[in-house]
């Protein structure tokens, strides 16, 4: 695409806001052959991350040049939502300004825009894993579903407080030790799904907070830790399904307490495993996920936006054609910690119970659960035709 409309020095200017090597190489690329095409042919470059990166980079430089109505610089991600002045009267009835500020506050659609975007140009530079051998028996008509919710990753209880302990490495080893097991217990599934279905994250950014109710939260360590070691973790337990399975099916949903980071999980992971044929990452931003396995569909939302005595309904009407072709057809949920489940005339509906121990405001508030988690699997024909469930005392972490 050529772009009249952007000079050559609006081009060079956006090299101030490039932040990684491949961004760089795209905007020079793109000044030498002023043509997205051309310019993403010349760097060998994906067309649509090409064409991100210039979107991010311009966006970036927006950003700092942006003015709100007043005349006033705000950070991108802020929106202004109001102004206090003080005025003097004495000689002017009109009244005469002498100072102002600006009151901000964070914009969270924005925010969710500027993580998208960020992430999406990153991904370009992120290492693709090499793809694994396939193991040689499976049951081709079998799914193995791998259910974990309210993980709370980097949420911190004291057991004295609470009557469980939990923190960033009590996390990591019963996820893996949980996944040991229940891959060992589970049929040779030719297909597996690792559902995190929402709050995988305890919070969702530098601040110990809920995202939208603000929220304080008991959290364990620094915020760069627990992505670090969340990304190790995950790749241990995604290494460990592709020696079981031969496709696996990655599901990272939307949490109330993970809404922005739910967002690079999916896109971090689907651009490492670009070059991994066995993996499919469902990059949607829909809070509402589905499945179809043969006459079997499986549908996936955490919780936060409907209730699961309400959702059969959106889950038929979202995805109206896979619905029309299944014959058993299976909703599961999270949220709320504990068991509830419901079949309705459209599908049975289930809520799970999580790993993770409660913390101090669900403890106070005598919001109590039992602890575990299932692989549940399904047949393409008749539907689910088992279950496996592990508790945490089944693992002895």
């Amino acid at each position: 695409m050529y772009d009249p409309q952007t000079t050559t020095a609006d081009k060079q200017r956006l090299l101030e806001y490039t932040t990684t090597h491949r961004q760089d190489e795209a905007i020079k690329s793109w000044i030498k052959h002023d043509n997205y095409r051309k310019a993403s042919d010349a760097i060998k470059m994906d067309h649509g991350s090409f064409c991100k990166i210039i979107k991010v980079c311009r966006n970036r430089a927006a950003s700092k040049e942006r003015l709100d109505h007043v005349g006033a610089k705000q950070p991108d991600g802020y929106a202004i939502k109001g102004t206090s002045s003080l005025i003097d009267y004495r000689e002017n009835p009109e009244g005469d300004t002498l100072l102002q500020w600006v009151k901000t506050d964070r914009d969270a659609e924005r925010q969710l825009e500027l993580m998208r975007e960020t992430v999406s140009a990153m991904c370009d530079d992120i290492p693709r894993v090499k793809a694994v051998k396939s193991p040689s028996v499976a049951n081709y008509n079998l799914l193995n579903l791998y259910v974990i919710t309210d993980y709370h990753f980097g949420m911190l209880s004291w057991a004295e407080e609470t009557g469980e302990d939990w923190d960033v490495h009590i996390a990591e080893s019963l996820l893996v030790k949980w996944f040991e097991q229940a891959i060992a217990s589970s049929p040779n599934a030719e297909t597996g799904i690792l559902c995190n279905l929402g709050d995988f994250l305890h919070q969702d950014g530098m601040e110990a907070l809920t995202p939208t109710g603000r929220n304080l939260l008991d959290a364990d360590s620094r915020f760069a830790k627990i992505v670090r070691i969340i990304i190790r973790c995950l790749r241990k337990v995604i290494d460990m399904l592709l020696h079981k399975h031969k496709q696996l099916i990655i599901i990272m949903a939307e949490g109330n307490h993970d809404m922005a980071s739910s967002v690079w999980l999916r896109e971090m992971f689907a651009a490492m495993y670009a070059d991994e044929p066995r993996i499919t990452v469902d990059v949607s931003p829909d809070p509402y996920y589905c499945v179809e396995w043969g006459k079997t569909s499986l549908f996936f939302h955490h919780g936060h936006k409907k209730k699961p005595a309400s959702v059969d309904d959106v889950f038929a009407a979202k995805f109206r054609e896979v619905f029309g072709r299944t014959k058993h057809s299976y909703a599961h949920m999270g949220h709320m910690h504990h068991v509830w489940q419901k079949e309705t005339n459209l599908m049975i509906v289930e809520q799970h119970r999580t790993l993770a121990a409660k913390d101090a405001y669900a403890s106070r508030g005598g919001w109590l659960s039992g602890r575990e988690a299932s692989c549940i699997t399904y047949h393409k024909e008749y539907g689910q035709t088992g279950r496996i469930t592990i508790t945490p005392d089944m693992v002895k972490v």
